[in-house]
């Protein structure tokens, strides 16, 4: 771990010692501040950030526990590592109690002071890392609230009708649904549906990505934890299953969550019981689960990505999502739920699609899938002018013919056999595309001039 940017305060009225740990400290790359007291100690804290502070516990203007207390009050974030000459069995676990990190001995060896140093800083970071993506998850809750509040998407394509219909059929059930499909194809949207069709509909959904925890935090996050159950564990945390109660559980990406948690996952299910970290009260878990993967099922188990166990107790309705480029009928109700939602968050009348802009949007193949036709959408309406959407309005790659367009290997389309004019003109095409469109760029890259450009281009029909 880098620790340029880690500043660390020492708190210990012996000079000597202060001197010593600021040297040793700084040697390894350390910011330090030293105070010989408890006043300046806490001074310090208030003028300048610190990332850790290791504190002696008889100071000679206060009780080195009742200054723990004042930090944790004021920093209850902030990492404290106990240091003291008295080696108590007390001592130690009074300052745990009270929020210290861990409490070390002296004299005390300099690699076990600078491994725990470490270990702290590590944990601390974890946890803000975890705290941030909370924080992006409710953020992006709070985007999505106007897209909730539409009404769902009116599905024109067979598959997505087949997919509605058997919704219905099971979403008044308790069985657990795995949805498979590409990254953006809307599996969350799915997940909602069925909720929404659920007799839990009035209970919360509770979603957990797993892909987007570090795998030390998901266990924290799904059971819960209380206070002291880990180090950096200051307050008791309920955990998704918790919120859930009576409602639904998403798992976004299961295959990305451990193999040991799954485990623990497949008896909760089974059991209907669960603890917290740290916690031996059972308690119960009514919850329906609906789990989803990008992954091919038969990857994931090959790979053992997914327990098999688990995928069974999971599987009791399996939904598999097409891409939307399987299924173009869904393009139109989905561009006007777009055009809807985002000029509503944007407070700008919804525009209008020109025809050669809409028809942009049915050929493009769209490798992103729903989350890319959003994203496309909202792009155009941010600058949408005059309450029309034209083609300079979409992404440039939509804006491309669909010659020029890239396919999921990376280059133009090429089929069939080819004469030596289809390869010239393909040629050609590969060059715009890698150019994005620019004829300089490309001439130069095909190593003619830009009239000689222009003239093939007349020739073989290509238009930009």
């Amino acid at each position: 771990m880098k620790t340029e940017n880690h500043r660390v305060l020492i708190i210990d009225d012996e000079r000597p010692i202060l001197m010593t740990l600021e040297a040793l400290l700084q040697r390894h790359g350390y910011q330090v501040d030293t105070a010989p007291n408890a006043s300046q100690g806490l001074k310090l804290l208030k003028t300048k950030s610190h990332a850790l502070v290791l504190l002696d516990l008889q100071l000679p203007d206060g009780d080195g526990l009742e200054t723990l207390d004042r930090i944790k009050t004021e920093l209850p974030d902030l990492p404290v590592i106990i240091l003291t000459a008295h080696d108590s069995l007390h001592n130690a676990i009074e300052s745990m109690k009270r929020g210290a990190y861990h409490f070390i001995s002296k004299p005390y060896a300099t690699e076990e002071l600078l491994s725990l140093i470490e270990k702290a800083l590590e944990k601390q970071f974890l946890l803000r890392e975890a705290a941030q993506l909370r924080e992006k998850t409710e953020q992006l809750e709070k985007r999505l609230e106007i897209a909730r509040a539409q009404p769902t998407p009116i599905f024109k394509s067979k598959p997505m009708r087949e997919i509605e219909e058997l919704i219905d059929a099971m979403a008044p059930s308790d069985a657990n649904v795995l949805v498979v499909g590409e990254s953006g194809v809307g599996k969350e949207v799915i997940a909602n549906m069925i909720h929404a069709r659920s007799r839990r509909a009035k209970k919360p959904m509770v979603k957990l990505n797993c892909a987007a925890f570090p795998q030390t935090m998901i266990e924290g996050e799904l059971f819960g934890y209380v206070k002291g159950a880990f180090t950096g564990a200051v307050n008791d945390f309920a955990g998704m299953i918790a919120a859930a109660d009576g409602g639904t559980l998403f798992l976004d990406e299961i295959s990305d969550m451990p193999a040991d948690l799954q485990t623990r996952l497949l008896r909760v299910l089974q059991e209907h019981e669960y603890r917290h970290l740290g916690s031996t009260e059972i308690l119960k878990a009514d919850f329906r689960v609906i789990a989803s993967t990008n992954r091919p099922i038969a990857q994931a188990l090959s790979e053992n990505r997914l327990r098999s166990d688990l995928y069974y107790r999971l599987n009791t309705f399996q939904i598999e999502m097409p891409p939307l480029r399987e299924r173009k009928e869904d393009i139109p109700p989905l561009i006007a739920l777009f055009l809807r939602q985002f000029s509503q968050q944007l407070g700008k009348p919804e525009p209008d699609i020109a025809p050669e802009a809409f028809q942009k949007l049915l050929d493009y193949a769209w490798p992103g899938n729903v989350r890319e036709l959003q994203n496309a959408i909202e792009y155009a309406v941010v600058l949408a002018r005059q309450g029309l959407i034209g083609v300079k309005e979409l992404p440039a790659e939509i804006q491309l013919p669909t010659a020029l367009q890239q396919t999921g290997r990376g280059a133009p389309a090429r089929t069939g056999v080819q004469s030596l004019d289809d390869v010239e003109r393909n040629t050609i095409l590969q060059a715009l595309a890698e150019c994005h469109g620019n004829k300089k760029k490309a001439a130069e890259l095909l190593g003619i001039q830009r009239p000689t450009l222009y003239n093939k281009m007349k020739r073989y029909a290509i238009e930009i």
